[in-house]
Protein backbone atom coordinates (compact mmCIF):
# COMPACT_ATOMS: atom_id res chain seq x y z
CA UNK A 1 0.00 0.00 0.00
CA UNK A 2 1.46 3.14 -0.99
CA UNK A 3 1.44 6.21 1.65
CA UNK A 4 0.17 9.43 0.77
CA UNK A 5 1.22 12.68 2.48
CA UNK A 6 -1.65 14.41 4.00
CA UNK A 7 -4.10 11.89 3.33
CA UNK A 8 -4.27 10.45 6.44
CA UNK A 9 -6.20 13.50 8.44
CA UNK A 10 -9.04 13.21 5.63
CA UNK A 11 -11.30 10.72 6.07
CA UNK A 12 -12.99 8.73 2.91
CA UNK A 13 -16.11 10.69 2.82
CA UNK A 14 -13.76 14.04 2.68
CA UNK A 15 -11.34 12.46 0.20
CA UNK A 16 -14.51 11.87 -2.05
CA UNK A 17 -15.83 15.22 -1.70
CA UNK A 18 -12.63 16.77 -2.82
CA UNK A 19 -12.94 14.40 -5.63
CA UNK A 20 -15.99 15.65 -6.50
CA UNK A 21 -15.39 19.46 -6.51
CA UNK A 22 -12.15 18.53 -8.73
CA UNK A 23 -14.46 16.60 -11.31
CA UNK A 24 -16.94 19.05 -11.14
CA UNK A 25 -14.72 22.21 -11.42
CA UNK A 26 -13.17 20.09 -14.63
CA UNK A 27 -16.70 19.10 -16.64
CA UNK A 28 -18.71 22.39 -15.87
CA UNK A 29 -15.09 24.18 -17.16
CA UNK A 30 -14.68 21.72 -20.28
CA UNK A 31 -18.57 21.85 -20.96
CA UNK A 32 -18.08 25.44 -21.23
CA UNK A 33 -14.86 25.07 -23.69
CA UNK A 34 -17.66 23.22 -25.89
CA UNK A 35 -20.94 25.42 -25.76
CA UNK A 36 -18.44 28.58 -25.97
CA UNK A 37 -17.63 27.48 -29.72
CA UNK A 38 -21.57 27.86 -30.43
CA UNK A 39 -21.95 31.63 -29.66
CA UNK A 40 -24.47 31.56 -27.52
CA UNK A 41 -22.56 32.19 -24.55
CA UNK A 42 -22.31 36.01 -24.51
CA UNK A 43 -19.40 37.92 -23.32
CA UNK A 44 -15.55 36.92 -22.37
CA UNK A 45 -14.98 33.47 -20.55
CA UNK A 46 -11.70 32.56 -18.73
CA UNK A 47 -11.59 28.97 -18.21
CA UNK A 48 -9.76 27.26 -14.90
CA UNK A 49 -9.20 23.54 -15.31
CA UNK A 50 -6.25 22.28 -14.82
CA UNK A 51 -6.02 24.34 -11.49
CA UNK A 52 -8.27 22.57 -9.79
CA UNK A 53 -6.44 21.19 -6.91
CA UNK A 54 -5.82 24.87 -5.52
CA UNK A 55 -9.36 25.94 -5.13
CA UNK A 56 -10.40 22.32 -3.43
CA UNK A 57 -7.13 22.50 -1.43
CA UNK A 58 -8.05 25.88 -0.01
CA UNK A 59 -11.90 25.63 0.52
CA UNK A 60 -11.79 22.49 2.16
CA UNK A 61 -10.60 24.61 4.86
CA UNK A 62 -13.04 27.14 4.92
CA UNK A 63 -15.91 27.56 6.78
CA UNK A 64 -19.23 29.07 5.06
CA UNK A 65 -18.91 32.60 6.64
CA UNK A 66 -15.10 32.65 5.65
CA UNK A 67 -15.05 34.68 2.50
CA UNK A 68 -12.97 34.58 -0.74
CA UNK A 69 -11.81 37.37 -3.37
CA UNK A 70 -11.45 35.44 -6.48
CA UNK A 71 -10.57 36.89 -10.20
CA UNK A 72 -11.49 36.90 -13.87
CA UNK A 73 -10.61 33.16 -13.71
CA UNK A 74 -13.43 32.54 -11.09
CA UNK A 75 -15.76 29.62 -11.45
CA UNK A 76 -13.34 26.93 -10.10
CA UNK A 77 -13.36 29.72 -6.54
CA UNK A 78 -16.80 29.65 -6.88
CA UNK A 79 -18.11 25.94 -7.72
CA UNK A 80 -15.39 25.23 -4.77
CA UNK A 81 -16.49 27.58 -2.34
CA UNK A 82 -20.09 26.29 -2.18
CA UNK A 83 -22.16 28.32 -5.39
CA UNK A 84 -24.44 26.44 -7.07
CA UNK A 85 -23.44 25.26 -10.65
CA UNK A 86 -26.25 25.46 -12.16
CA UNK A 87 -27.49 29.03 -10.85
CA UNK A 88 -23.44 29.39 -12.22
CA UNK A 89 -24.47 28.11 -15.34
CA UNK A 90 -27.61 30.29 -15.97
CA UNK A 91 -25.58 33.43 -15.28
CA UNK A 92 -22.55 32.87 -17.47
CA UNK A 93 -25.86 32.08 -20.49
CA UNK A 94 -26.87 35.46 -19.10
CA UNK A 95 -30.44 34.11 -17.88
CA UNK A 96 -32.55 35.67 -15.33
CA UNK A 97 -32.44 33.23 -12.28
CA UNK A 98 -28.76 33.24 -12.78
CA UNK A 99 -26.66 33.72 -9.49
CA UNK A 100 -26.36 37.60 -10.32
CA UNK A 101 -29.78 37.35 -12.42
CA UNK A 102 -27.75 37.75 -15.50
CA UNK A 103 -25.87 40.59 -14.66
CA UNK A 104 -22.68 39.46 -13.51
CA UNK A 105 -21.77 37.09 -16.75
CA UNK A 106 -18.84 34.63 -16.15
CA UNK A 107 -16.13 37.33 -14.89
CA UNK A 108 -18.19 38.70 -12.22
CA UNK A 109 -20.24 35.77 -10.48
CA UNK A 110 -20.88 36.68 -6.92
CA UNK A 111 -22.37 35.08 -4.03
CA UNK A 112 -22.13 36.77 -0.45
CA UNK A 113 -24.14 34.39 1.29
CA UNK A 114 -21.44 32.21 0.59
CA UNK A 115 -18.85 33.83 1.59
CA UNK A 116 -17.67 34.60 -2.46
CA UNK A 117 -17.26 38.11 -2.79
CA UNK A 118 -16.68 38.00 -6.72
CA UNK A 119 -15.17 36.78 -9.66
CA UNK A 120 -13.43 40.08 -10.59
CA UNK A 121 -12.52 41.89 -14.07
CA UNK A 122 -9.94 43.99 -12.36
CA UNK A 123 -6.47 42.36 -12.25
CA UNK A 124 -4.93 42.49 -8.64
CA UNK A 125 -8.83 43.61 -7.08
CA UNK A 126 -8.97 40.88 -4.83
CA UNK A 127 -6.62 41.43 -2.20
CA UNK A 128 -7.82 44.73 -1.69
CA UNK A 129 -10.96 43.45 -0.55
CA UNK A 130 -9.86 40.96 1.61
CA UNK A 131 -7.86 43.25 3.76
CA UNK A 132 -11.78 44.50 4.70
CA UNK A 133 -13.09 41.59 5.12
CA UNK A 134 -9.89 40.59 7.37
CA UNK A 135 -9.84 44.05 9.39
CA UNK A 136 -13.94 43.33 9.91
CA UNK A 137 -13.45 39.59 11.06
CA UNK A 138 -10.80 41.08 13.49
CA UNK A 139 -12.95 44.29 14.87
CA UNK A 140 -15.95 41.94 15.62
CA UNK A 141 -13.51 39.52 16.98
CA UNK A 142 -14.10 36.73 15.21
CA UNK A 143 -12.39 33.94 13.38
CA UNK A 144 -13.42 34.32 10.06
CA UNK A 145 -10.78 34.28 7.42
CA UNK A 146 -9.96 35.68 4.04
CA UNK A 147 -8.14 34.46 1.17
CA UNK A 148 -7.69 36.44 -2.08
CA UNK A 149 -6.48 34.39 -5.25
CA UNK A 150 -4.66 36.28 -7.73
CA UNK A 151 -2.49 34.87 -10.73
CA UNK A 152 1.27 35.53 -12.12
CA UNK A 153 0.14 38.67 -13.60
CA UNK A 154 -1.76 40.03 -10.91
CA UNK A 155 1.09 39.73 -8.58
CA UNK A 156 2.87 42.49 -10.20
CA UNK A 157 -0.12 45.39 -9.38
CA UNK A 158 0.58 47.74 -7.21
CA UNK A 159 -2.64 46.90 -5.52
CA UNK A 160 -1.39 43.53 -4.30
CA UNK A 161 1.61 44.94 -2.97
CA UNK A 162 -0.42 47.53 -1.10
CA UNK A 163 -2.58 44.86 0.49
CA UNK A 164 0.40 42.66 1.42
CA UNK A 165 1.71 45.21 3.32
CA UNK A 166 -1.90 46.35 4.92
CA UNK A 167 -2.63 42.67 6.48
CA UNK A 168 1.42 42.21 7.66
CA UNK A 169 1.20 45.84 9.68
CA UNK A 170 -2.49 45.24 11.19
CA UNK A 171 -2.09 41.58 11.57
CA UNK A 172 -4.94 40.65 9.56
CA UNK A 173 -6.37 36.99 9.02
CA UNK A 174 -6.17 37.23 5.30
CA UNK A 175 -4.11 34.49 2.66
CA UNK A 176 -2.88 35.71 -0.58
CA UNK A 177 -2.90 32.83 -2.96
CA UNK A 178 -0.82 33.27 -5.98
CA UNK A 179 -1.94 30.97 -8.95
CA UNK A 180 0.85 31.24 -11.09
CA UNK A 181 0.13 28.93 -13.96
CA UNK A 182 3.21 30.82 -15.69
CA UNK A 183 1.36 33.12 -18.10
CA UNK A 184 0.16 36.51 -17.63
CA UNK A 185 -2.90 36.54 -20.97
CA UNK A 186 0.06 35.83 -23.34
CA UNK A 187 3.38 37.13 -21.14
CA UNK A 188 5.39 34.03 -19.79
CA UNK A 189 6.41 35.12 -15.90
CA UNK A 190 10.17 34.92 -17.13
CA UNK A 191 9.80 37.56 -19.39
CA UNK A 192 7.89 39.83 -16.95
CA UNK A 193 9.55 39.10 -13.96
CA UNK A 194 12.96 38.18 -12.37
CA UNK A 195 13.33 33.84 -12.31
CA UNK A 196 12.50 33.64 -8.45
CA UNK A 197 9.15 32.45 -6.48
CA UNK A 198 7.13 34.93 -6.15
CA UNK A 199 6.32 33.64 -3.13
CA UNK A 200 9.50 35.40 -1.48
CA UNK A 201 8.50 38.63 -2.05
CA UNK A 202 6.37 37.91 1.65
CA UNK A 203 9.77 38.31 3.07
CA UNK A 204 9.63 42.25 2.68
CA UNK A 205 6.24 42.16 4.79
CA UNK A 206 7.27 40.16 7.19
CA UNK A 207 4.54 37.18 6.50
CA UNK A 208 5.47 33.43 5.76
CA UNK A 209 5.83 32.72 1.69
CA UNK A 210 5.08 29.10 0.84
CA UNK A 211 5.39 27.28 -2.52
CA UNK A 212 3.73 24.26 -3.63
CA UNK A 213 2.89 22.11 -6.39
CA UNK A 214 -0.65 23.03 -7.66
CA UNK A 215 -1.20 19.91 -9.39
CA UNK A 216 -0.91 18.45 -5.91
CA UNK A 217 -4.09 18.75 -3.97
CA UNK A 218 -2.49 17.09 -0.94
CA UNK A 219 0.14 19.68 -0.98
CA UNK A 220 -2.06 22.50 -1.52
CA UNK A 221 -4.54 21.31 1.07
CA UNK A 222 -1.78 21.12 3.17
CA UNK A 223 -0.20 24.38 2.92
CA UNK A 224 -3.45 26.31 3.30
CA UNK A 225 -4.46 24.66 6.07
CA UNK A 226 -1.37 25.64 8.22
CA UNK A 227 -2.03 29.17 6.91
CA UNK A 228 -5.42 29.59 7.36
CA UNK A 229 -5.10 27.96 11.40
CA UNK A 230 -2.59 30.38 11.85
CA UNK A 231 -4.43 32.93 10.73
CA UNK A 232 -7.58 31.87 12.75
CA UNK A 233 -5.45 32.04 15.77
CA UNK A 234 -4.34 35.41 14.95
CA UNK A 235 -1.03 34.60 13.52
CA UNK A 236 -1.79 37.32 11.03
CA UNK A 237 -1.30 37.00 6.95
CA UNK A 238 0.37 34.40 4.53
CA UNK A 239 1.18 34.35 1.19
CA UNK A 240 1.08 31.11 -0.57
CA UNK A 241 2.25 30.31 -4.38
CA UNK A 242 0.53 27.89 -6.26
CA UNK A 243 3.21 26.84 -9.51
CA UNK A 244 0.48 25.46 -11.88
CA UNK A 245 -0.94 25.33 -15.99
CA UNK A 246 -4.25 26.31 -17.16
CA UNK A 247 -4.96 23.71 -20.04
CA UNK A 248 -7.31 26.19 -22.13
CA UNK A 249 -5.85 29.84 -23.55
CA UNK A 250 -6.00 32.79 -21.54
CA UNK A 251 -9.62 33.77 -23.07
CA UNK A 252 -11.91 31.75 -24.77
CA UNK A 253 -10.24 32.56 -28.29
CA UNK A 254 -7.31 32.49 -27.38
CA UNK A 255 -5.23 30.18 -30.06
CA UNK A 256 -2.13 30.05 -27.26
CA UNK A 257 0.68 30.50 -29.98
CA UNK A 258 2.76 31.65 -27.15
CA UNK A 259 3.17 27.90 -25.73
CA UNK A 260 5.06 25.45 -26.88
CA UNK A 261 4.21 22.81 -29.28
CA UNK A 262 2.51 20.01 -27.23
CA UNK A 263 2.62 22.12 -23.97
CA UNK A 264 -0.68 21.50 -22.71
CA UNK A 265 -0.50 17.57 -23.88
CA UNK A 266 2.23 16.74 -21.67
CA UNK A 267 0.70 18.76 -18.62
CA UNK A 268 -2.08 16.83 -19.06
CA UNK A 269 -0.22 13.53 -19.16
CA UNK A 270 2.18 13.87 -16.25
CA UNK A 271 0.34 16.46 -13.76
CA UNK A 272 -3.10 16.74 -14.29
CA UNK A 273 -4.28 17.36 -10.68
CA UNK A 274 -7.48 14.62 -11.04
CA UNK A 275 -5.07 11.75 -12.35
CA UNK A 276 -2.46 12.60 -9.84
CA UNK A 277 -5.63 12.43 -7.25
CA UNK A 278 -7.12 9.29 -8.05
CA UNK A 279 -4.00 7.55 -9.09
CA UNK A 280 -2.98 7.96 -5.45
CA UNK A 281 -6.02 7.74 -2.89
CA UNK A 282 -6.76 4.12 -4.95
CA UNK A 283 -3.25 2.84 -4.78
CA UNK A 284 -3.09 3.69 -1.14
CA UNK A 285 -6.34 1.54 -0.66
CA UNK A 286 -8.32 4.90 0.54
CA UNK A 287 -10.73 4.88 -1.99
CA UNK A 288 -12.13 2.04 -4.71
CA UNK A 289 -11.64 3.29 -8.50
CA UNK A 290 -15.63 2.17 -8.82
CA UNK A 291 -16.23 5.14 -6.15
CA UNK A 292 -14.70 7.90 -8.29
CA UNK A 293 -16.08 6.54 -11.55
CA UNK A 294 -19.43 6.99 -10.29
CA UNK A 295 -18.97 10.63 -9.05
CA UNK A 296 -17.64 10.62 -12.60
CA UNK A 297 -20.93 9.44 -14.33
CA UNK A 298 -22.81 11.63 -11.97
CA UNK A 299 -20.92 15.17 -12.29
CA UNK A 300 -21.28 14.01 -16.00
CA UNK A 301 -25.07 13.87 -16.22
CA UNK A 302 -25.31 16.75 -13.47
CA UNK A 303 -23.79 19.33 -15.92
CA UNK A 304 -25.86 18.22 -18.71
CA UNK A 305 -28.73 19.19 -16.89
CA UNK A 306 -27.41 22.23 -16.08
CA UNK A 307 -26.36 23.39 -19.71
CA UNK A 308 -29.45 21.97 -20.86
CA UNK A 309 -31.80 24.33 -18.18
CA UNK A 310 -29.68 27.20 -19.05
CA UNK A 311 -30.26 27.33 -22.63
CA UNK A 312 -33.98 26.75 -21.90
CA UNK A 313 -34.50 29.22 -19.28
CA UNK A 314 -35.97 32.63 -19.70
CA UNK A 315 -33.96 36.05 -20.63
CA UNK A 316 -34.06 38.96 -18.52
CA UNK A 317 -37.08 41.48 -19.10
CA UNK A 318 -36.70 45.17 -19.98
CA UNK A 319 -37.84 46.04 -16.48
CA UNK A 320 -35.36 44.04 -15.18
CA UNK A 321 -32.41 46.75 -16.22
CA UNK A 322 -32.61 49.43 -13.56
CA UNK A 323 -32.61 46.61 -10.65
CA UNK A 324 -29.89 45.59 -8.21
CA UNK A 325 -28.52 49.04 -9.82
CA UNK A 326 -29.19 51.62 -6.74
CA UNK A 327 -29.13 51.00 -2.87
CA UNK A 328 -31.76 51.32 -0.84
CA UNK A 329 -31.73 52.05 2.77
Amino acid sequence: MTEVAGAKELSKEELLDAYRTMRTIRDFEERLHEEFATGEIPGFVHLYAGEEAIAAGFMAHLDEDDYIASTHRGHGHAIAKGCDPKAMMFEIYGKQDGLCHGKGGSMHIADLDKGMLGANGIVGGGPPLVCGVGLSARTRGTNQVAVSFTGDGGANQGTVFESLNLASAWDLPCIFVIENNGYAEATAQAFSSKGIDIAKRADGFSMPGVVVDGHDFFAVYEAAGEAIRRAREGGGPSMIECKVNRYFGHFEGDAQTYRAANEVEEVRKEKDCLMLFRRRVTSAGLVKESELDQIDEEVKNYIDECVREAKAAPEPTPEHLVTDVYASY
